[in-house]
């Protein structure tokens, strides 16, 4: 079996309200769709969301980097041949997405060749997953709203609180309005690098008796001494997450003093990536959660494939649910959350179809 094509194509999604958080606000998914198609007839795919707020990639850029660069390099090998891909992908700085995309639908390409779903090639821990949920930046009795809605019909009971407005009181006045209104949900911040150290500090401090589940990313990647003080102010763990896009981040976080936790996120380091930074958080004694890209459907599959598919990244609950927030999707048969959980699909590879015509409709180069 042997690649013999590489698509990369831009589509557009809107979102039903505004994604709002420290580092940009979404209000649509404009994300990438990469098939790799083999000479035996199979097609894998994924999704590559762009984030250029944190990893510089737009949907151009991606579909730029796999089709003008990527495609001829992978184009005649096996889809089992990850590593000598993975080699040739880094030889380019950067595109973390585009690379993750593809090293997704190579792993899919071999489920489906071996008849076995990408979890039970990964490690077949289980079937399923918790999920948590991200409640994005509004006013405190909104944000409560929202969370209790996504509780009563979803059956969800983590919460992903994002923070790092100015002043800091809103955010902490949000956190303490969630706490009041779900004494026994399970909460924890993410700042994406809205405050400064000492601002993140005060915070924690205020919002000491909310029993939160650890905090993440409050202050800039680059304030290297300001995020080691944060680390030891702090009476919680500090996960890293826009800080850690390649394994070398990772040890240089962790090592550095500057997190005691990481999120993984299959969207910017793949499976092959993901599987060792995991390893890496093993062996170095710290935890980890399955993180989001503001991933539709397809993104969230895969990033429940991996999460299902091992111990430590099945301890917490994942951030799967970001695609409740947009207008539709690409998938025929739409995941479903239910109780609280989202199972793992049962069919070869991802388990994903895409549905022709929704793509067809949503797809922004129109050809």
């Amino acid at each position: 079996m042997k690649i013999t094509k590489v698509e990369a194509i831009p589509f557009a999604i809107p979102y039903r309200k505004p994604l709002r958080f420290a580092s940009g606000e979404v209000t649509e998914a404009a994300h990438v769709l990469v098939r790799v198609h083999t000479d035996d007839g199979l097609v894998g795919v994924a999704e590559a969301p762009p984030r250029p707020f944190t990893y510089g990639e737009t949907q151009a850029s991606i579909v730029a980097a796999v089709c003008g660069l990527f495609a001829d390099l992978v184009i005649g090998l096996s889809p089992l041949e990850r590593e000598q891909v993975r080699v040739r992908l880094g030889r380019t700085v950067g595109n973390p997405t585009a690379k993750a995309a593809i090293d997704m639908a190579l792993w899919d390409l071999a489920g489906q060749s071996l008849g076995v779903s990408v979890t039970e090639l990964l490690g077949g821990y289980g079937d399923r997953m918790r999920v948590a949920h991200m409640v994005g930046f509004a006013e405190p009795a909104e944000m409560v709203a929202e969370a209790g809605r996504v509780r009563e019909q979803y059956g969800i009971s983590t919460f992903k609180v994002k923070v790092g407005r100015r002043p800091i009181h809103l955010d902490v006045s949000a956190c303490r309005a969630l706490r009041e209104a779900m004494p026994d949900a399970e909460l924890y911040i993410d700042g994406n690098r809205g405050w400064t150290a000492a601002e993140a500090a005060r915070a924690l401090r205020a919002m000491t008796d909310l029993d939160l589940l650890f905090a993440e990313e409050l202050c800039p990647a680059d304030d290297v001494l300001g995020r080691r003080w944060l680390v030891g102010q702090s009476g919680i763990p500090m996960y890293a997450d826009e800080s850690v896009p390649t394994p070398g981040d990772v040890t240089r976080e962790l090592l550095g003093g500057s997190a005691t936790g990481v999120s993984i996120k299959t969207a910017r380091t793949g499976f092959t990536g993901s599987h060792r930074v995991l390893a890496q958080c093993e062996g170095l004694g710290v935890e980890v959660v399955m993180g989001n890209q503001i991933d539709g459907q397809l993104g969230s599959l895969c990033s429940l494939a991996f999460g299902a598919a091992f111990e430590a990244t099945s301890r917490q609950a994942g951030e799967l649910s970001n695609f409740l927030d947009m207008a539709d999707d690409l998938l025929t048969e739409p995941l479903e959350i239910r109780d609280g959980l989202l199972r793992v699909r049962e069919a070869p590879g991802l388990g994903i179809d895409i549905d022709a015509s929704k793509l067809a409709h949503y797809r922004t180069d129109r050809v």
